[in-house]
């Protein structure tokens, strides 16, 4: 992604900072959760959304024979290795051992990103050791 795409991101993913957590919801200052967050990012980058998106579970213990969210993503954004993943790539979670991927932040710097989290809504925080370990696929946003 060239620094311009990436300062563009960052910019439109930040202004979501304070917005609350709100299962399967995606309005800017009124309620989303992580795939919420990025499907709003999505909106204001390239433009409308693809294709509907069906109820899912909370359980980010889910486990099962496809990585849904990643093939969702595969469909629309440009997939790269995670050591050239940076500042406003989009990744996705593994939060137990061997459950799918099924949490979303953003990339804002080479120890930060942003994501939606249940009670605290949209924040900004440290990639810790515990969360860069559980990073499973990157993508970037596609030009519009």
């Amino acid at each position: 992604m060239n620094a311009a795409k990436s300062q563009c991101v960052l910019k439109v993913a930040r202004s979501w900072l304070g917005t609350p957590y709100h299962d399967q919801a995606s309005l800017r200052g009124v309620g989303c959760d992580c795939l919420g967050l990025a499907r709003g990012v999505w909106r204001e980058i390239v433009g409308p959304e693809p294709f509907p998106i069906p109820p899912y579970s909370r359980d980010w213990g889910e486990t099962g024979p496809h990585e849904v969210l990643a093939e969702g993503a595969r469909r629309v954004m440009i997939e790269v290795d995670l050591v050239s993943a940076g500042p406003g790539a989009l990744v996705l979670f593994r939060m137990r051992p061997r459950a799918i991927a099924k949490h979303v932040g953003i990339l804002t710097g080479p120890d930060s990103f942003l994501h939606a989290y249940e009670r605290l809504g949209v924040i900004e925080e440290p990639l810790t050791p515990s969360w860069r370990r559980r990073i499973a696929f990157a993508f970037l946003f596609p030009q519009r």
